[in-house]
């Protein structure tokens, strides 16, 4: 695969970002500074002596970025700093909701196009078509600049209750449209969705762990088990983590009372152990957690105490491999750090934190690489194990530490070897942004069709194949889809699903033949 940016873009699809959150916070209280340090004297009077004298005008607050990036660099690779604008981006999504006018959105030719408005959303309940230009929010010109998302988000943001007037274009009328939207609380959900497999099977797929990521769970645990389930399968694919807490909730609705689930241990050698307790509701079911090489943190915490207690099985490829847990400092500009306080293990002792080297980051990150190169992602046995790690479940099973969870029942990546990009395409912003503009084309392309309608319509259909490839081309990636013709095709086909019907359909699409159900299932 060639790109002309030597890097794959993974394009913003939602009003806030969504992208995995390698998290594994817990227990952010704010802290003050000692400035009785000779140390940090020195930093802030080198600051004092480039701002009063150096030869040109610099940004003194970029030096103290770079400064702070590089000091927590050396440490490991998940005490970082966030500067003020990703901070509160990350806040929104870990809180749960955030107050605006709820689009999707992306910039289109210059132009922010409405992907869809959030279902019973301000700007839905507004009058916001899909398909909308916005030209202008209350007088400020917003085509043609070339704006950066935040400062989009921003202008769109605001008080609960504040009210803003957008100038649209709406294409199908060829018009210009003044809409006054009240903004109010969006939510953003951690549950993607839940539904019944089969009859007895019941899925539930979480994306990331939120504040209000246990209260969604419950309510889709609750849901099923009226519909008859007695066996759940819980996707924690592509789930960077989150709040440890949370996690912790889910695992015991699942683990009998005074089960361990989790332990900490801080390097004064402080051990903290957290153990379920008697209110679980799905304690006796059936049990399957997904995994892939993206679940990370929280989502490693419940499938270890899910692996370890030998309360269910692990389906899917090694996960990512980070046993760190961070406390988060707030500056008063909005700014903060998170710093690696202490190492979290499962129930058996297992660290599951994949080995790093302090200050060479850029060769951690580098680790999907060499999975790939490794033929770990096809194939069980190519996963490098240490005998030294070996460790025993509550049932005496062997598992392994020292990086990410191995799976009880592996299954491959769905592409083949060398084609390990287009998974992450398929994934990525660039396929709802293909979709969209496709309706903008052709907006009455499936105009009135009830579901299977749509299904039995877009199936007769063999363009969208080439149309993609032609696509991607047009944005750097030259890839032939010669032999993932079907995976493309039901990707195209749920992002459609998507955009016209909901979450809900796309997942009855994409779910359809996928390897780790079909290997559950079975």
């Amino acid at each position: 695969m060639k790109s002309k940016d030597n890097y794959l873009p993974l394009l913003l699809f939602a009003c806030v970002a969504m992208g995995i959150i390698i998290g594994g916070m817990i227990n952010f209280p704010k802290r003050t500074l000692s400035k009785n340090n000779a140390h940090q004297a020195k930093i802030e009077r080198l600051i004092d002596f480039i701002n009063e004298e150096y030869v040109d005008e610099v940004n003194s607050d970029s030096i103290v970025d770079m400064t702070l990036s590089s000091i927590l660099s050396n440490l490991d690779p998940h005490s970082i700093y966030l500067p003020p604008s990703e901070q509160s981006s990350e806040a929104e999504i870990m809180k749960g909701d955030f107050v605006g006018v709820g689009i999707n959105f992306y910039m289109f030719n210059d132009t922010v196009a409405v992907v869809k408005p959030i279902e019973n959303g301000p700007a839905e309940k507004a009058g916001i078509l899909a398909g909308d230009r916005i030209l202008y929010v209350d007088k400020t010109k917003i085509f043609g600049r070339k704006l950066p998302t935040d400062s989009l988000y921003n202008k769109l943001k605001g008080e609960e209750g504040s009210k803003v007037a957008l100038t649209i274009f709406r294409k199908s009328t060829n018009k210009k449209i003044k809409i006054t939207v009240e903004r109010d609380v969006v939510p953003i959900k951690s549950v993607d969705t839940y539904l019944m497999l089969t009859k007895t099977s019941g899925y539930i797929k979480i994306n990331r762990f939120a504040e209000n990521t246990y209260d969604e769970f419950k309510v889709g645990l609750e849901h099923l088990k009226k519909k008859g389930m007695t066996t759940l399968l819980i996707d924690l694919r592509d789930n960077g983590g989150g709040y440890l807490e949370k996690a912790v909730e889910i695992a015991d609705e699942f683990l009998k009372d005074k089960e361990l689930i989790v332990f900490t241990k801080n390097r004064k050698g402080t051990v903290e152990k957290t153990f379920a307790t008697s209110e679980g509701v799905f304690e006796t079911g059936r049990l399957f957690v997904l995994i892939d090489e993206n679940s990370a943190s929280a989502s490693e915490i419940l499938a270890g105490a899910v692996q370890d207690n030998d309360r269910g099985t692990i389906v899917g490829r090694r996960s990512f491999g980070k046993g760190l847990v961070q406390r988060e400092l707030d500056f008063d500009d909005g700014s903060a750090v998170r710093l690696t306080i202490s190492r979290y293990y499962t129930p058996s002792g297992r660290s599951i934190q994949k080995p790093y080297t302090k200050g060479e980051i850029e060769k951690y990150d580098q680790d999907f690489e060499s999975r790939f190169e490794s033929g770990e992602l096809y194939a069980k046995d190519k996963i490098k194990v240490a005998d030294s790690l070996k460790f025993k479940t509550k049932k005496g099973r062997i598992v392994y530490g020292g990086g990410g969870i191995v799976p009880d029942i592996f299954v491959p990546l769905e592409v083949k070897k060398g084609e390990e990009g287009l998974a992450y395409i398929l994934n990525s912003g660039i396929m709802g942004h293909f979709v969209f503009e496709q309706f903008d084309k052709n907006p009455n392309s499936f105009k009135g069709l009830l579901f299977q309608d749509f299904i039995n319509t877009i199936e007769k259909d063999t363009s969208y194949i080439s149309k993609f490839e032609s696509y991607l081309k047009d944005h750097g990636f030259e890839m032939k889809l010669n032999g993932t013709t079907d995976l493309v095709k039901k990707y195209i086909t749920a992002e459609f699903a998507r955009q016209l019907f909901g979450e809900s359909q796309y997942f009855t699409i994409i779910l359809k033949d996928d390897a780790m159900l079909k290997a559950i299932l079975k």
